[in-house]
């Protein structure tokens, strides 16, 4: 088992293989990653390859561009080195890593690739990916989150996916689903590129869609500038200030991480762990207030969802023996739904938008995290709005009903769609199988309501009384944790996206389920396999037989 990450957080200051430097509207990112620091030892980072720990600098930088750089609205991706762009994911370490690692890091990466698209679609920042030098693998699969690429014309340097011919894999964040639904690259060219494992280089590229343009060696900086320009133009000037993202500082014990508004805790012998959010107190009601109480770190729903993004993460990474997660709420219901209603009206400032989206991909972190999900409301519950989302994105929803002490549940402005899962439905349509009316009586009760009326509205999986409830819920935890986990990650992620696919969702799906399968398969695990046998004289034993 891997060492646990000790952070997913980081700032400019302490990048170690990225550099971020800003003139004007137009930012640059330039990989140069330090061979010899990789997050774990055991493997060197040559030719630009990545690990975990570049890719968190990379989700950081991405972050920090949207939130503390209004100014910056075009962002050029390319390398510090000469004739590499980026190799893509080492290969050393993944063949070092475990099956669950391997996962989970591609599902990492590729999430930090649809925050760059997610930027691009929100108005924010188009990005230029500026091709200097070879491009492989992952290194090509960033170069695709691009809006554009732009390849050096030096006779030399290439693009390719060569995991299928070397390495016995897959392209494992959404190579081959962006060269054909994004790029829209033929797929019988798709099907040749694929396995070449030399890529594809000049006019040929530009030919078959794999790249945008050549640009000569001698012109290439200014050309790319001036491309770099024209995207910028294309986005609406956002008036700063920026948003300062401040350290989030949790306590890390052996129980669990506490932050501001979420609680992590863990039960490792049971493999069980349970996430609390907080709701909010009395937040802003205008944009100026809403700006100025997310500079200070104080915008509840900025703060909270950034809590739960690395609670997420530290579960992913840290814990891979937790098989159940109860998801706990608490506070007032109203509040949160006042807190709601004002992002919902101010949407269209640009600060309060950046929120939203970026509640969206957290919630979206959530929904592709391959652990089970139990919400659990209770007295002090506050599972409103945007918690509400909590409820629905969770497996199961097991709810006290208690005319006493009564659980309250309801929806806001922002359970219509403002916070969309991969594939683009909101939780409730995706809940309700496409049934608008269903959809349509939750989205009309934006006041709290006792749990009762929320079952009666399919809001709820198990009501049960004060005298069932503990019982119930003790049970259901028993027979979950009894169940193969291996059958559970495949179950869930058939069921948590019911509906037609998008491209996200299909790189996802095809993750989870293909790449998760050969990831174990002995072709490109084993002993023999593709993997451990890269960079070494022996050529990988294949079994032939295909299933």
């Amino acid at each position: 088992m891997e060492p646990p990450v000790a952070s997913f957080e980081t700032e400019p200051s302490r990048y170690r293989h990225l550099s971020l430097s800003i003139e004007g509207a137009i930012a640059r990112l330039g990989l140069a990653v330090r061979e010899d620091e990789p997050l774990r030892p055991g493997y060197t980072l040559k030719l630009n390859s990545y690990d975990l720990g570049v890719d968190i600098e990379l989700a950081d930088a991405v972050q920090r561009l949207r939130f503390s750089h209004p100014e910056v609205r075009a962002v050029v991706l390319t390398s510090d080195r000469e004739r590499i762009f980026c190799a893509g994911a080492n290969i050393h370490m993944l063949a070092t890593s475990s099956h669950g690692f391997k996962v989970n890091f591609c599902k990492f990466t590729n999430e930090t690739r649809l925050a760059i698209e997610d930027a691009s679609a929100g108005g924010a920042q188009r990005y230029l990916a500026a091709v200097n030098g070879a491009c492989a693998g992952g290194g090509y699969e960033l170069a695709m989150a691009c809006d554009e690429i732009w390849l050096i014309d030096d006779g030399s340097s290439t693009v390719s996916l060569p995991e299928v011919a070397l390495l016995a894999v897959l392209p494992g964040t959404g190579g081959l689903t962006r060269l054909v639904d994004k790029r829209r690259v033929r797929r019988d060219r798709a099907d040749v590129f694929a396995t070449l494992a030399e890529g594809v280089r000049g006019r040929r590229a530009v030919e078959w869609g794999l790249v945008d343009g050549l640009v000569p060696r001698s012109r290439f900086q200014a050309e790319v500038r001036a491309h770099a320009e024209r995207l910028a133009a294309s986005v609406p000037e956002r008036p700063g200030p920026g948003v300062p993202l401040e350290p989030l500082e949790p306590q890390v014990t052996a129980a669990g991480v506490r932050y501001r508004f979420v609680e992590l805790t863990v039960d490792r012998p049971r493999r069980l762990a349970t996430l609390t959010v907080t709701g909010p107190g009395e937040q802003p009601r205008d944009a100026a207030g809403l700006r100025a109480a997310a500079a200070r770190g104080e915008l509840w729903a900025l703060r909270a969802f950034r809590e739960l993004d690395d609670a997420l993460l530290r579960l992913r990474f840290n814990e891979p023996t937790v098989g159940l997660v109860l998801l706990r709420t608490c506070g007032d219901p109203a509040a949160v739904l006042r807190a709601d209603a004002t992002l919902w009206e101010h949407r269209r400032d640009w600060v309060v938008g950046e929120v939203i989206r970026h509640m969206a991909r957290v919630l979206r972190r959530l929904d592709q995290t391959a652990k089970s999900f139990f919400a659990v409301g209770e007295p002090g519950s506050c599972f409103a709005g945007s918690l509400l989302e909590l409820a629905l994105a969770a497996d199961r929803s097991y709810f006290l009903d208690d005319p006493r002490r009564p659980v309250l549940v309801a929806a806001s402005p922002l359970s219509g769609g403002a916070l969309p899962m991969t594939h683009g439905l909101s939780r409730l349509q995706a809940r309700f199988c496409g049934d608008g009316e269903a959809v349509a009586r939750v989205l009309a009760v934006q006041a709290p309501v006792p749990a009762a009326k929320a079952d009666e509205l399919g809001l709820v999986t198990v009501l049960a009384d004060e005298l069932d409830f503990d019982d119930t819920l003790r049970l259901a935890i028993e027979e979950r944790l009894s169940l193969s986990p291996d059958a559970l990650s495949g179950m869930e992620a058939n069921l948590r996206f019911p509906g037609l696919e998008g491209c996200d969702s299909k790189i996802f799906g095809r993750l989870s389920a293909w790449q998760n399968w050969i990831f174990a398969r002995p072709n490109a695990t084993g002993e023999t396999g593709a993997l451990p046998r890269y960079g070494k004289p022996e050529r990988p034993s294949f079994d032939w037989r295909r299933t």
